[in-house]
């Protein structure tokens, strides 16, 4: 038995009564003449003449009627939100229990019904998404057909501005790629259009952040994956709140695109400074602008990155402003900014001391964590070490002390 997410709907009544309710919801709204001529065809539909097999035996007329009543489908009804609801999910209860989720049919049948739901009036759109998410949700959860559904919910919201209401998460998203039946292309497919979906409505970093898995989705030496690879470099140099070019490295499509100048400037945000950024540039005129990369906002970037890589180096020390000033190339009047900004971006922490000009370190995030950084932290959970058994020997001492005193005072 197929798994969804929703109970099934078990409407009262026989075939024929949930038909003529059905399309008395349609009619509703037309005049008197009008509505009796188009129930008309429905009725003769329903009427079982002498020598043809009841209706509740004969599936090849329930579907031929239920066919007759979609195509009679051209909007969302006339009625209260709870009535429209409920019309459609005694359509998609019918259309499930006639035709197989799996079948062309269903996948049809159902595309006819995203079309009708997708167009109708913006101040319908709450509804919209109601319905919607019902229909998703009667679908096995391995349905191919969950995909048109959420695309559809996507374009809703896009159009509407209102992707926020989804409250859509990567967990989700991963969660339905491993569950539908769907082709690699279909995933990367799905992928991309949230990528493009947050991206028109300037929201950067949660587009940032689904490319990653599109990235991921492609095969990486494809011309697909190649491009897509230069444009998430680029989303992650752009960006200003983006700092951890580390992830990057662990997508097969950029490190098959190694070649790509782009490439070498990603290497040089990972694990350099100031000095090999303004090299690599000399060596490829015109690649910033190319790729409507601001120099100064990359200027700024690699400056906080290298300052967080000397902190990380000198966690629990005190750091000379000229040091500092040195390793970001700036003057050592704005170290302070600078620390202050690195402090505000979430790369480090510690304290200023305008007395001394030093800033005492307390935590501080490191680019990548390979080999230099496994043995610095070795060599700090040693020290620790040492110094907590210091501590304990000091309380032991203190201890024996004080029963030495006890003792004495008891004699």
């Amino acid at each position: 038995m197929s798994v969804t997410d929703s109970v099934s709907v078990f409407a009262e009544g026989t075939f024929e009564e949930q038909v003529q309710e059905l399309v008395n919801y349609l009619v509703r709204n037309q005049p008197d003449e009008e509505r009796a001529a188009s129930i008309r065809p429905f009725q003769e539909a329903l009427s079982t003449v002498e020598g043809q097999k009841p209706l509740s035996e004969d599936e090849e007329r329930r579907r031929k009627i239920f066919v007759k009543i979609l195509s009679a489908i051209k909007g969302l009804g006339h009625g209260q939100e709870r009535e429209i609801e409920g019309f459609f999910n005694l359509i998609y209860a019918h259309l499930f229990s006639l035709f197989a989720p799996s079948t062309p049919e269903a996948k049809e049948h159902t595309d006819v019904l995203l079309k009708v739901i997708s167009s109708a009036p913006t101040e319908q759109t709450a509804i919209k998404y109601r319905i919607l998410s019902n229909l998703f949700n009667a679908l096995p959860r391995n349905s191919s057909l969950r995909l048109s559904v959420y695309n559809t919910i996507l374009q809703i919201a896009v159009a509407d501005d209102s992707i926020n209401a989804l409250r859509l998460s990567r967990s989700d998203v991963e969660k339905w790629l491993d569950e539908w039946d769907i082709s690699p292309e279909d995933r990367s497919a799905f992928l991309k259009s949230i990528v493009d979906a947050y991206a028109r409505l300037n929201q950067l970093i949660k587009s940032y952040d689904y490319s990653l898995l599109y990235v991921r989705s492609l095969s990486p030496t494809s011309e697909t994956a190649k491009d897509a690879s230069v444009q998430v470099i680029v989303s992650a140099l752009r960006i200003p709140s983006i700092f951890d070019f580390d992830a990057l490295f662990k997508l097969d499509a950029i490190v098959a695109n190694k070649d790509h100048p782009l490439f070498s400037l990603l290497q040089i945000f990972l694990n350099d400074g100031l000095s090999e950024f303004k090299t690599w540039e000399l060596s490829h005129a015109g690649a910033l602008e190319k790729h409507d990369l601001d120099r100064t906002q990359l200027e700024r970037k690699i400056r906080l990155l290298t300052l967080a890589s000397l902190g990380f180096k000198n966690i629990g020390k005190n750091l000379p402003y000229v040091k500092i000033a040195e390793a970001i190339q700036v003057d050592v009047s704005e170290v302070e900014k600078w620390v202050i900004d690195v402090i505000r971006v979430g790369l480090l922490s510690g304290k200023l001391s305008q007395n001394t000009q030093t800033l005492h370190v307390i935590r501080s995030t490191t680019r990548s964590f390979e080999r230099e950084q496994w043995q610095a932290l070795e060599q700090r959970l040693v020290a620790w070490k040492s110094g907590l058994s210091s501590v304990l020997e000091v309380v032991a001492n203190a201890k024996r002390q004080g029963g030495h005193v006890a003792q004495t005072v008891g004699a």
